[in-house]
């Protein structure tokens, strides 16, 4: 959601739209503004304490946080700001309050809902809250427009939340497609120096994941799969490496070294590698690196991470849900796999294993499918939206043409 906002937010920029980012302060170090770039500044609102919070502690800092965004446009000319574009249940809420106060149109973006991740819960994994589930019937009640990241989204938030169709817009995600792409040449070569600025072995066979470590993004499907992998051919563990990008979030945060544990139980915690969260640019440098990603989520409203890993030339192997049947090409860009039984993902990852031309076709196919999702094309279909809400809300449903 951050990469979203920030994307989103230099690119309206260039187009001329000026935009202010809130966020709440999470350290005293903070300016009260920042310019991010030129037309977009980044207001940090003092709502709470100055660190960071478990999201189920957020909640309690909305009248905080309300009223640091509606103390910032009071110290305008009435009529400063045009449209307010929430992201979250919980910015939503802060949405709801500003729109009535402003007179401007609500557009809000769920990006992940409590219902749809409620039915598909991790095994062990905690349920989202009947509060947050009221907040979003709420948000949803008040938006002049909810954005969807895909078709799916959209039919959810219809059939899950009653909301009205002709206020529902799918607007795909983009990729950044200067920073995600393969290496100049063949794509084994930008392979290979990925590989040597890693650290990782030439002739290894590097599976990656990339993410929130969590149960909602199930990175122990893939260890488990990993050891099924070496226990059906030991010899592959002399050159399986598996990359693992992220760190805890969530109800992960419980058992901040639950992966580590669950890698040495299961005797293959010589082939994974743990990394923390990094910058964009060694982000792509992990991708073109590795021979596939993984990607086993239990939901995802789009899969930012299947359209990162194909833009840079690497396929994937993704779960079959939401928006990841969007972001991934079954049999052209990658495989999806129904379910999240670990024995069908080191199946599909043996084959790939040892199928390298079966690999290559993937990884052509996973660049052309990528380029499907640039940003230009998601600020265009905004752009369309916001016209839309601002139409709407100068001329309500059922009013007569002027």
């Amino acid at each position: 959601m951050n990469v979203y906002i920030v994307e989103i937010a230099k690119r309206l920029a260039d187009r001329g739209v000026e935009v202010d980012i809130f966020t709440r302060a999470t350290s005293r170090d903070l300016p009260p503004v920042a310019e991010l770039v030129p037309g977009v500044l980044v207001r940090h609102v003092i709502a709470g304490p100055f660190e960071e919070l478990d999201k189920s502690e957020l909640p309690a800092e909305l009248c905080g946080f309300t009223s640091g965004v509606l103390r910032a446009e009071a110290a305008h000319e009435p009529g400063h700001y045009d449209l307010l574009h929430t992201h979250y249940w919980l910015s939503g809420q802060v949405g709801w309050a500003a729109k009535q106060r402003w007179g401007v149109p609500l557009v809000h973006s769920m990006h992940t809902m409590a219902k749809v991740k409620n039915a598909a819960l991790a095994e062990g994994d905690t349920p989202e809250p009947p509060g947050r589930i009221l907040g979003e019937e709420q948000v949803v009640e008040s938006a002049d427009r909810l954005v969807a990241n895909t078709d799916e989204e959209a039919r959810q938030l219809v059939e899950l939340y009653g909301a009205d169709p002709a206020r529902v817009a799918t607007v795909t995600p983009g990729v950044d497609l200067s920073r995600f792409r393969p290496r100049p040449g063949l794509l084994r070569s930008g392979t290979e120096a990925a590989r040597r600025r890693l650290g990782l072995p030439r002739e290894a066979y590097v599976l990656l994941f990339v993410g929130r470590i969590q149960p909602l993004k199930a990175p122990d499907v893939l260890l488990r799969a990993a050891a099924r992998m070496v226990e059906t051919d030991p010899r592959l563990r002399s050159r399986l490496v598996v990359a693992v990008v992220g760190g805890p979030s969530g109800t992960g945060r419980a058992r901040p070294d639950g992966l580590q544990k669950l890698a040495g139980d299961l005797g293959i915690a010589d082939l994974v590698r743990f990394e923390p969260p990094c910058p964009q640019s060694e982000l792509a440098e992990w991708y073109r690196a590795a021979d596939v990603t993984v990607v086993p989520s239990h939901n995802e409203s789009f899969g930012l991470v299947a359209a990162e890993s194909q833009a840079c030339g690497t396929p994937v192997v993704a779960a079959a849900v939401g928006g990841l049947r969007t972001a991934v090409r079954d049999g052209e860009s990658g495989v999806l796999i129904d379910g999240h039984d670990p024995a069908d993902y080191a199946a599909v990852l043996s084959r790939l294993g040892a199928e390298p031309r079966l690999r290559e076709r993937l990884a052509r196919g996973a660049v052309r499918h990528a380029h499907r999702f640039g940003w230009e094309g998601t600020v265009d279909r905004l752009l369309e939206v916001y016209a839309g809400a601002v139409t709407a809300v100068a001329q309500p449903a059922g009013a007569l043409p002027r």
